[in-house]
């Protein structure tokens, strides 16, 4: 055997940081007979980018494996439930035009595929009405449970909306206090390396030198050890991305007792789109656009005449500005460095794929840490080819929102429906779904991170239109898809009966706290 891996040192915190830690402290925190150190270094210089404020439902499975209890978290990162995304204006531009891509699954969805049926008989309801009980919950502003539903469990499938910035202290706090994480806070300046090409050990400007056998990046933009000491080419993808830009700010409610949605709210604008997320004492709203086919001046007017509504003196207000250079490294992994977050890559906000990538990467870390260096290459190799599918299948995904809009009022509309900016596996895809009905042999994956449920509600909530040759719907079928049907109209009614509105049980949660299990 090589040299063992015992000690995993995570370069960077804030949120990517924090539960790359965690997640690999929880794997190994019972691991006695060869235990596993994790060190997490990182400047107290260098502010965090913090706007990642959505979530997917990973993050529930995420917290509940480091021990985090529910209740804490809501409590102190200012966290609301988050049942999916409400996507205003993308097809047509029109006042009353949007559609729900919800969390939760199809009604049926493991049985049959009910897209046929809804299609040859919606009578005007949309797609996720007919299948999904959970676009009726958003609209009413509910929450995904009751106060009497234990902590992690839920009514319907919700994920987050956190105050990032409040959610990296909270986790770091956890770390160290009950996961034995040992937190530096200093200045890397040096990286020492072996003969292979390893890197043996960091030193920094405070005259610390840290030793590791296997070395996180978790730097950001910068991409300190995998960008800058490994020379890993980034691929850029805003042929087919092309927004580079946000401008970001925190808006207030206008009372105490203001509805906080119960999803995320995308709202396209002329070269790019708002998003707006509700947490408890604020709102998280920024503009993401396209430089190149709007100035940062008419990006900013856009933005305020969003807000203006709703906020006083919105013109007084500062706008955060973020580069966005969507893409990612070639290798994620290379010798004993592997990325996780913005230094191995970024796209953009929309559908929360950064951070769920975030937790997918550490977890394959923490089931998959090799046990001695000689085993490390083959590892990393599986590593890479996983997250790579992974990058391409979201691009593919992102891209989608854009390519069928019917908006031609714009460049930026226009030229995102371009065949020449649309890579060639979504045009397949897209290609096959004018005669084939979406489904879950459609991709190659198990654990795709998102499934041909979303690719469901997306296509369908823009309008396309699938003509198959042939229907193949028997007596049998039928009678399923009107069973189906008829049971999620039932239980959306139900919901919506039963469920709180997302303040109310949010306030629920700060005074009595949720059942923990």
């Amino acid at each position: 055997m090589g040299k063992p891996i015992r000690k995993i040192v995570i370069v960077g915190g804030g949120t990517a940081g924090w539960i790359t830690a965690g997640t690999i402290a929880k794997q190994f925190e019972n691991s006695t007979q060869d235990p596993i150190s994790v060190t997490l270094v990182e400047s107290p210089n260098v502010p965090t980018i913090g706007v990642g404020e959505g979530t997917w439902p990973t993050m529930r499975t995420t917290l509940k494996n480091m021990g985090i209890f529910e209740t804490d978290f809501i409590r102190e990162c200012d966290a609301t439930f988050k049942q999916g995304a409400k996507f205003a204006r993308w097809v047509t531009g029109a006042d009353d035009d949007f559609y729900y891509h919800p969390l939760e699954l199809p009604q049926g969805f493991v049985s049959g595929n009910l897209v046929p049926h809804w299609q040859q008989n919606n009578e005007g309801v949309s797609f996720a009405d007919a299948v999904c009980s959970q676009s009726h919950i958003c609209e009413q502003g509910l929450a995904p449970k009751q106060i009497t539903t234990p902590e992690y469990a839920s009514v319907a499938n919700y994920a987050y909306h956190l105050d990032a910035g409040k959610f990296s202290k909270f986790v770091q706090k956890h770390c160290v206090e009950k996961l034995g994480v040992k937190h530096i806070l200093a200045d890397t300046s040096t990286v020492n390396t072996t003969e292979n090409g390893d890197i043996s050990s960091l030193e920094t400007q405070q005259g610390i030198q840290i030793e590791g056998d296997l070395f996180v990046d978790c730097t950001g933009f910068k991409s300190l050890l995998l960008g800058e000491h490994y020379k890993v080419p980034f691929k850029d993808c805003k042929d087919i991305l092309f927004v580079d830009t946000a401008l970001a700010v925190h808006a207030p409610y206008e009372t105490d007792d203001t509805p906080i949605a119960s999803h995320t709210i995308s709202t396209a604008q002329t070269a790019g789109w708002i998003w707006d997320i509700g947490l408890v004492s604020r709102r998280g709203v920024g503009h993401v656009y396209s430089s190149a086919h709007i100035s940062q001046a008419e990006a900013e007017l856009q933005l305020r005449d969003y807000l203006r509504p709703r906020v006083k003196d919105i013109d007084n207000y500062d706008l955060r500005k973020i580069s966005i250079n969507s893409g990612h490294r070639q290798k994620f992994w290379q010798n004993n460095v592997v990325a996780v977050g913005l230094s191995a890559g970024f796209l953009e906000p929309l559908e929360a794929s950064s951070l769920v990538l975030v937790e997918l990467s550490a977890r394959l870390i923490a089931q998959q840490l090799p046990p001695d260096r000689d085993s490390m290459d083959i590892v990393a190799k599986r590593f890479n080819e996983r997250c790579q599918y992974r990058w391409d299948r979201i691009i593919d995904f992102l891209k989608l929102h854009y390519c069928l809009s019917q908006r031609r009022d714009s460049d930026f509309w226009i030229e995102n429906c371009d065949p020449k900016s649309i890579p060639d596996s979504l045009q397949e895809l897209i290609e096959m779904w004018r005669f084939h009905y979406p489904w879950q042999d459609d991709f190659t994956q198990k654990d795709e991170v998102f499934p041909s449920a979303s690719y469901q509600y997306v296509l369908y909530g823009m309008g396309f239109k699938t003509k198959p040759s042939f229907h193949g719907m028997t007596s049998h079928n039928v009678q399923f898809a009107e069973e189906q049907f008829a049971r999620n109209k039932k239980n959306a009614q139900l919901f919506c009966s039963k469920l709180p509105n997302n303040r109310e049980l949010i306030n629920k949660i700060k005074l009595h706290g949720l059942q923990r299990i």
